[in-house]
């Protein structure tokens, strides 16, 4: 199975949050599945880090490259598919996440419900 991770689901994977549920960490740990990084995820939490909202550590990026998750780069067909998307959520990135799933076919870990709704394959983080 191809996995998408929502940004949350990426801070409580690196820093091992209990948060995460068993059935998240099966799925991602699982050497069957491929997690994809999304670069969506990196661009929100650098845009958090950088307004105060979020405190990582100096090696953040380190860490996550330590994960070797292969990259999903954002392409304009990916942009492009946020035009069929109904106006269920209003988070651009969340949206942007929702509409790489669907081009690409993954499944998407998240603890958002709102995501769901758009008719993509969610495991409950």
């Amino acid at each position: 199975m191809n996995l998408l991770l929502d940004t949350h689901v990426v801070l409580w994977w690196l820093s091992d949050d209990p948060t995460l549920s068993d059935a998240a960490r099966s799925v991602i740990a699982d050497p069957e599945n491929t997690v994809f990084l999304s670069a969506v995820v990196v661009w929100e939490i650098r845009i958090k880090q950088g307004i105060g909202k979020l405190d990582l550590p100096e090696n953040f990026g380190a860490v996550l490259a330590e994960q070797h998750f292969p990259e999903l780069s954002i392409t304009v067909q990916h942009a492009d598919a946020i035009a069929v998307l109904p106006a269920i959520h209003r988070d651009p990135f969340d949206r942007l996440l929702v509409a790489q799933a669907m081009v690409e076919k993954m499944t998407i870990v998240t603890r958002d419900s709102a995501i769901a709704a758009y008719g993509v394959d969610v495991i409950v983080a």
